[in-house]
């Protein structure tokens, strides 16, 4: 059950494409009196016929590729629209096949200069219909079924990765260390504190100990820094007093 996610998926991308397929052939063959229009037969397809297809399956489309990454919640409302996009693509196949001539009737209007939908009726003689609205049809049902399916199989599906779900937790000790927030406990005691050498030597050249904040704060070493050498202060006040003596 928890590697059916890959399975729907594949299947639901696979009778998307078959619903815009059927969207892309000929529908209708609808033949004209010759005698009101210059033309004997109109070829109607799925764009002219049923043009909200396209737009059904492309969401259909995006839909199960969102379920790859979606957690359990998000999978549940996404399976619904499927459902209700599948239904959408059988209402609107069902409706174009019951009444062949009122879908195509703009593309008879165009040959033969009507556009009522009674004029329309009056010049056609005969309608020939394919395979390819049926084969839409099934698609949607498939589809629906599948948005069905999903509901009962994500509950086994995995949630989505948690790769980064430590970083963006707040009060987590890796948010911390990105925002660059204080340490706090014991490892703010036994951290070094990294000092500057060039601010040390000014503030013993103005009479002030360096060291004796981080006495006070109960820091047991610290460590100056010039470049990228580490040198430790030794000597304490005594050094600092012959320093000032010399100046």
């Amino acid at each position: 059950m928890k590697r059916s996610r890959p399975l729907v998926v594949v299947i639901g991308l696979l009778v998307a494409g078959l619903v815009m397929l059927s969207w892309t052939q000929t529908w209708f063959t609808v033949h004209l009196d010759h005698t009101a229009a210059v033309v004997k037969t109109v070829d109607a397809d799925g764009a002219t016929v049923v043009p909200q297809y396209t737009a059904v399956a492309i969401a259909s489309l995006a839909l199960f590729l969102a379920m790859t990454i979606a957690g359990r919640v998000v999978r549940v409302v996404l399976a619904v629209v499927q459902v209700l996009l599948g239904v959408a693509v059988v209402v609107s196949g069902v409706t174009a096949l019951s009444d062949p001539v009122a879908a195509a009737q703009s593309a008879i209007g165009s040959v033969a200069g009507v556009s009522d939908v009674g004029a329309v009726r009056r010049v056609v003689t005969g309608v020939d219909v394919s395979l390819w609205p049926v084969v839409g049809i099934i698609g949607g049902v498939l589809a629906a079924l599948l948005g069905v399916a999903v509901l009962f199989l994500q509950r086994s599906w995995p949630g989505p990765s948690r790769k980064y779900g430590d970083a963006a937790t707040p009060g987590s000790a890796t948010a911390a260390g990105v925002a660059g927030g204080p340490a706090s406990g014991a490892d703010a005691v036994r951290r070094p504190v990294v000092r500057d050498a060039v601010v040390d030597w000014d503030d013993l050249s103005a009479g002030v100990d360096p060291t004796a904040g981080d006495a006070a704060a109960g820091q047991p070493d610290t460590l100056d820094t010039v470049g990228s050498t580490e040198r430790r202060p030794t000597g304490g006040a005594s050094d600092n007093e012959e320093h000032r003596e010399q100046h």
